[in-house]
C-alpha cells in the first residue's frame, strides 16, 4: 500500500511510502475483551478492581495479548478473573472505543461479549483473583450509577440495552482524558 502526494496529479512523480513508513502514520490502538454477565434478574455482576481508582468496577476482562483474537482474550480472562469457564458461540453485545488522552498515548477498542445468567450459586462460588479483584456484586442496573465513573455507567447501560434488545451497541466515547488514571 502506498500513500500518494497530491503531485501526483500534477503529472510529477509520486512521494511513496513503504508499507511499514505509511503503519507508522496511523493511529495505534490497545484491544480488550470483556464479558457482560448478570443474574437471574438481570442485574449486571461487575468486580471491583484493586487496582483502579479511576475505574473501580467494571466488567471481567482485559487486554487482548499478541497474538490473541477478542473472543480467546475474553475467555481467558474471565477464566483467570473470575473461574468461570466461557463456551461459545460468542455473542458480541457491544463494540467500545476511546481516543488517546491524558496519560494513554494509544487509543483503546473494545469487545462486550455476553457471558449469560449467572445462578446464585455460581455467583457465590466465584474465584476472583486476589492480585486484580477483591469484591464481586450484583445490582440492579441504576444502582450502579453512584459506584462508577459517568462514561462508566453509561457503558454499562449501553450493554444492558444491546442484550436486552438483541441489537449490538457501539459506544464511540469511552475516552481517556487528564484526570484519569488506571
Amino acid at each position: 500500500m502506498s500513500n500518494a502526494t497530491p503531485s501526483q496529479a500534477n503529472g510529477t512523480k509520486p512521494n511513496l511510502l513503504l508499507m511499514e513508513e505509511y503503519a507508522e502514520t496511523l493511529q495505534k490502538a490497545v484491544a480488550f475483551a470483556c464479558v457482560y454477565f448478570t443474574d437471574k434478574h438481570e442485574h449486571p455482576l461487575q468486580l471491583h478492581a484493586v487496582y483502579s481508582q479511576a475505574h473501580p468496577w467494571h466488567m471481567p476482562g482485559g487486554n487482548v495479548d499478541p497474538g490473541e483474537r477478542p473472543w480467546e482474550a475474553a475467555i481467558r480472562e474471565c477464566q483467570e478473573e473470575t473461574g468461570l469457564t466461557l463456551d461459545g458461540p460468542p455473542v458480541l453485545l457491544a463494540s467500545v472505543f476511546g481516543l488517546p488522552g491524558g496519560h494513554w498515548p494509544y487509543a483503546t477498542v473494545g469487545f462486550v461479549f455476553d457471558g449469560g445468567r449467572l445462578t446464585d450459586q455460581q455467583i457465590e462460588t466465584l474465584n476472583l483473583a486476589p492480585t486484580e479483584h477483591d469484591r464481586a456484586a450484583v445490582l440492579p442496573l441504576k444502582e450502579w450509577e453512584p459506584h462508577m465513573p459517568q462514561r462508566d455507567f453509561a457503558r454499562l447501560t449501553a450493554v444492558a440495552k444491546a442484550r436486552r434488545t438483541g441489537r449490538t451497541a457501539y459506544f464511540g466515547t469511552w475516552d481517556w482524558d487528564a484526570s484519569t488514571t488506571g
